[in-house]
C-alpha cells in the first residue's frame, strides 16, 4: 500500500551522486508508513469512513476517526506513553506479524524519521474524535521539483523537440561513450526525467545499447 502510494500519487525528485540515481520522496517512507499503520490500529471502526490520505503540491495529510483512552489529549499522545490500542485485536495482530512495536511509539518513530530524513516534522491535529497528521514539504524537495519543471519548460519554450534531444544524444554518446545521465543533462540543458525518457526511446527502437553495468559500462551507439 505505501509503495502504491508513493509510486502512483507522489512524485519522486531525481538527483544523482556521480552515477548513482538518488529519488527522494517528498515523506520518508518510514514515517509514512508508521501513520498509515497508527491509523489502521487505531481508527473507530463503527465510523463508516474510511481512513482518508490527501496528497496536495505542498503536503499530505491522513485522517481517521481516532478514540483515545479516557483522559488523554494530544498533549498526551504526542508525549511519552504507554501503548493503549483502541483495537487490541488488530495491535496484536500486526506486533506479532512484526509490523508495529508494543510500546506506545508510533507517534514518536513518525519524528524519528522525518529528523533522519532532515524533512519537516509532521502536524498533528485532533478536533474531537479527527486526528490529522499532516507532512509538509521540505523547501528543498520543492525547489528540486521546481528545477525539474524549469528544465522542462525551457525544453518546450526553445524548440527543442523530443527528435532534436535525441539526436543530440546519439552524437554525443558516438564521441564519448563513457557519459553518464548527469553530464548528458548538463550538456543538452534539460531534464534527467527527460534525457531519461530519449534514452529509453533509443534503446526501444535499437539505436542505443548499454554495455557492462551501470558502473563502468559505456553505451554504444547502433546504426
Amino acid at each position: 500500500m505505501i509503495d502504491l502510494l508513493r509510486t502512483k500519487y507522489m512524485k519522486a525528485a531525481i538527483s544523482y551522486k556521480g552515477i548513482q540515481r538518488i529519488e527522494r520522496f517528498p515523506v520518508p517512507y518510514e514515517a509514512l508508513r508508521e501513520a498509515v499503520l497508527n491509523a489502521i490500529v487505531h481508527r473507530d471502526y463503527a465510523v463508516p469512513a474510511p481512513i482518508q490520505i490527501r496528497v496536495y503540491e505542498h503536503k499530505l495529510k491522513i485522517w481517521n476517526p481516532a478514540v483515545l483512552p479516557d483522559n488523554w489529549d494530544l498533549e498526551k499522545l504526542l508525549g511519552a506513553h504507554a501503548s493503549h490500542p483502541y483495537n487490541p485485536d488488530v495491535a496484536n495482530a500486526f506486533f506479532r506479524s512484526g509490523e508495529i512495536e508494543s510500546w506506545g511509539r508510533g507517534i514518536e518513530r513518525i519524528f524519528d524519521a522525518c529528523r533522519t530524513a532532515d524533512s519537516p516534522l509532521p502536524r498533528i491535529q485532533l478536533d474531537g474524535h479527527d486526528l490529522w497528521v499532516e507532512f509538509p514539504y521540505s523547501g528543498e524537495y520543492l525547489a528540486m521539483l521546481k528545477g525539474e519543471m524549469a528544465l522542462d519548460n525551457k525544453e518546450k519554450s526553445s524548440g527543442k523537440s523530443s527528435g532534436k534531444s535525441s539526436g543530440k544524444i546519439i552524437e554525443f554518446l558516438t564521441n564519448q561513450p563513457y557519459m553518464t545521465i548527469p553530464e548528458l543533462v548538463e550538456k543538452l540543458r534539460i531534464s534527467t526525467r527527460a534525457v531519461e525518457k530519449n534514452m529509453r526511446k533509443l534503446q526501444e527502437a535499437g539505436r542505443l545499447k548499454r554495455v557492462g553495468p551501470s558502473k563502468g559500462g559505456h553505451w554504444e551507439v547502433l546504426k
